[in-house]
């Protein structure tokens, strides 16, 4: 079995700051045995406005958060799935909400660009990625030891099509800043529901708190069964969750419930 471990955190405008907090927790997430680790998304920097992630944005291999990330995965000898950071894009108004994953030598393994877009308006709540954020076109995995790896982010959950793309998975990652509003209403649902459709681990890593910009991110990172059982959360606040891919387990599931065998479509 492999231990994988979520990092829940409630990023700041500070970039080092939050580096300083990310590189704790991941510390914490290795020395409790965890193989593989994700970020969430947003980790380096939840500014005071949107665009200020736009100043923040790192060529692709290149600056202190992409760097912090490879020395931390070859630190501990770990997979670490760099929730998202910010990526220069074509467009100088806007970046790549991206995934990087660096395997334990340190070195760069795969990356996702974040698909779908959020919007949401309800009240004096109002969100639209698509301001600062280019969306990207193409699907993530990378195979860890243990098997495929499906990489996907936040809004991306309501999107069963991605996952279905992805292929045979062991386990789906889901960094995410879920708002409270939305997240109270379906996180948990979502995520339970890729977990028994696609018959595998889903690892989802959140973001926690109140944010110094106001904004209210709902948290309850976990770790979920094939089953559709949690084994693992962290309701609110910085902190690991963790658990066990049991192989043999996935393997019994698909075997009483092949359903992925009995797809037509």
């Amino acid at each position: 079995m492999t231990k994988v471990a979520a990092v829940q955190m409630v990023s700041t405008p500070s970039v080092a700051e939050n580096i300083a907090t990310a590189r704790r927790l991941v510390a914490e997430a290795a020395a409790q045995g965890a193989a593989l680790v994700t970020l969430p998304e947003y980790w380096p920097i939840m500014g005071m406005l949107d665009a200020d992630k736009v100043s923040h944005a790192e060529q692709p291999g290149h600056g202190p958060i992409q760097d912090f990330m490879a020395e931390t995965a070859k630190q501990h000898g770990i997979w670490l799935i760099g929730g998202t950071l910010p990526l220069v894009s074509n467009d100088a108004a806007r970046v790549m909400n991206t995934t990087l994953v660096f395997g334990p030598d340190g070195k760069p393994v795969s990356r996702y660009d974040k698909i779908h877009l959020f919007g949401f308006t309800k009240g004096h709540e109002s969100y639209d990625e698509a301001r600062t954020i280019v969306p990207g076109a193409s699907v993530g995995t990378f195979d860890a030891p243990f098997g495929r790896v499906g990489l996907s982010v936040c809004y991306d959950l309501r999107f069963p099509e991605l996952y279905r793309a992805m292929g045979d998975c062991t386990l789906i990652v889901v960094p995410a800043a879920f708002t409270h509003t939305t997240g109270m209403a379906h996180w948990e649902i979502l995520l339970r529901a890729r977990a028994i459709e696609n018959q595998c681990y889903v690892l989802a890593s959140a973001q926690g708190g109140t944010h110094a910009n106001g904004r209210r991110t709902f948290g309850h990172s976990m770790l979920i069964d094939p089953w559709g059982e949690i084994k693992d959360l962290l309701a609110e606040g910085e902190g690991v969750v963790s658990g066990e891919i049991d192989l043999g387990y996935l393997a019994r599931v698909r075997e009483s419930l092949p359903a992925l065998k009995h797809r037509k479509l």
